[in-house]
Formats: structure tokens, C-alpha cells, sequence
């Protein structure tokens, strides 16, 4: 039986060290304030934004939502990341994905300033990023190397296996790996015989959205699994494991809700404060 990887347990220990930086900036007279441009009414956002709000507030950073409706269009969305570029007081910058159809997402996100790119989501910081001296993470990549480096899982030299190569997931992690000295497979869905690699992993990582799609047999005994995937699954939330049936075979694995879910919402805090301090010469 694989050991649990408790996210939660190890988000709610990093907030509390996180608390105590922001109390030393308030100390100094330096408030954390990052601002979600969020367009439309999309639900799954809106459980997204009360999590952050939560636990930013619980933390000491303030978060400012800017709503804008779906109709809202590219160049005034442009225009008001360019007066949050501009407004000192502004440490961080980001946009609630998904957003509408006549977005330019690429172009928003290039606009945004990268010393207040909370995401790592602009050109310049998906740049430095892959060559190695980035100043700031995504958060979802971030949280699963936390996790990993908490239950003293090593990297260097293991054959790591992504399943996903979205911008948000996939693609910085795999970069954050290689860092590691980890070996890289990134599969997605043009990719002919998935087991063929996921046999071969030391490490696995499923962030490809579908209910279930990791199942035992496609699972090397004592392998890693990291489960980034949220699905509603016959009435319950699911990730993208077949969490009982691997679970016999795994050595770890994270479960689903509570394993990387609430670090990605830590990380992004952590980024914030990075991002303020970096800001502040701190």
C-alpha cells in the first residue's frame, strides 16, 4: 500500500512560516498585494477565486479581483493590465484562466509586467524559466517539487513521466525536473502506446484532465505518483488516477482532493511574498 502524500498537512505548515514573512513586510511598512483579472462567470473560477481570497487573507496578502464581463474586449483588458503594470502598490499580476473566445490570452499575458507575473506565465519568465535562473515559479509545478522535497523523494537521475503538456502543468514542470537532473517524458494525446513510457516511471505525474486514465496496469511497482487532475467523476471528485487500484502498487501518490490542490493555491502565495520581497530588495 502507497504512502499518502498529504498536501494539505504540508500547504497549511508552509502558510504558517509564509504568515510570519508577511508580518515582518507589514512590520516594514510593505503590504503583499496581488490582483486576479477574472472575465465572466465561468463556475469552476469562482470556486478558484474564493479558495485564493481565503487563503490570502489567512496569510496577511491582500487580493484584489478585478471582474470584467464576458464581453469585455481585447484592448480593454490590455489597457487595464497596463494601469496595474504601472500602479506601485501592485506586487502581482494574474488572469483566472479560462477566459472568452475573442481574448488574445498570449497577448495579455506578454503584456503583463514580468517582475509582477505571479504565474510565470509572460514570454520573459517562461524564457528564464527553461534556461535556468527564473525568479519566480508556477505555482502547480512549485507545490508537486515541495511536496516531493518534504517526503525527501530524489529527483536526480529517476525517470520522470508527464502526462500533460499544458503551459500551466506539463511544460514548466518538466523544466523544474530537468533542473533536477531528472530524466523527462512528456506524453499527451497524440502519443501512441501511453504504458510503453508509464511502465518505465520512477516518477508519474497525470495532468491530463481525463477521470481515471492512470490504472494499475500502466504502473511500475514502486513508482511515484503525483495526481494533479480534478474531474467530477459520477457525483465525486476524481483525479486522473485510478486512485484505488494504484495505490497497490505505487510506493506514493498523492490523493484526490488533497494532495497538490491545496499547494497550488499556497505556491501562488508564496510567489506573491517573492514577488514583493524581489520588489523590495528583500
Amino acid at each position: 500500500m502507497a504512502q499518502l502524500l498529504d498536501g494539505k498537512h504540508l500547504a497549511d505548515l508552509r502558510a504558517t512560516k509564509l504568515k510570519q514573512k508577511v508580518t515582518h513586510l507589514k512590520s516594514e511598512g510593505i503590504q503583499p498585494l496581488f490582483c486576479v483579472i477574472n472575465i465572466g462567470n465561468d463556475p469552476s473560477s469562482k470556486i478558484y477565486l474564493k479558495t485564493k481570497k481565503r487563503r490570502a487573507k489567512e496569510i496577511g496578502i491582500k487580493q484584489k479581483l478585478f471582474q470584467l464581463s464576458s464581453s469585455v474586449t481585447q484592448k480593454e483588458l490590455l489597457s487595464l493590465i497596463n494601469c496595474l503594470n504601472e500602479e506601485e502598490k501592485v506586487n502581482g499580476i494574474m488572469i483566472q484562466l479560462p477566459v472568452p473566445g475573442q481574448i488574445d490570452l498570449n497577448e495579455a499575458l506578454a503584456a503583463i509586467d514580468p517582475e509582477k507575473d505571479v504565474d510565470c506565465l509572460t514570454p520573459a519568465n517562461v524564457g528564464r524559466l527553461w534556461r535556468g535562473d527564473h525568479f519566480v515559479e508556477p505555482a502547480t509545478a512549485h507545490g508537486i517539487l515541495t511536496l516531493l522535497d518534504y517526503y525527501h523523494i530524489e529527483l536526480k537521475g529517476k525517470n520522470v513521466v508527464i502526462i500533460g503538456r499544458s503551459s500551466i502543468v506539463g511544460k514548466p514542470l518538466a523544466a523544474m525536473m530537468l533542473e533536477r537532473d531528472a530524466t523527462v517524458s512528456i506524453l499527451h494525446l497524440k502519443t501512441k502506446k501511453l504504458s510503453e513510457y508509464t511502465k518505465r516511471a520512477d516518477v508519474l505525474v497525470a495532468a491530463a484532465g481525463q477521470p481515471n486514465l492512470v490504472t494499475a496496469d500502466m504502473v511500475k511497482k514502486g513508482a511515484v505518483i503525483i495526481d494533479v487532475g480534478i474531474n467530477r467523476f459520477n457525483g465525486k471528485i476524481v483525479g486522473d488516477v485510478d486512485y484505488a487500484h494504484v495505490t497497490n502498487v505505487a510506493s506514493y501518490i498523492t490523493p484526490v482532493p488533497g494532495g497538490v490542490g491545496p499547494l497550488t493555491v499556497e505556491s501562488l502565495m508564496e510567489q506573491v511574498v517573492q514577488l514583493t520581497r524581489r520588489k523590495h530588495g528583500k
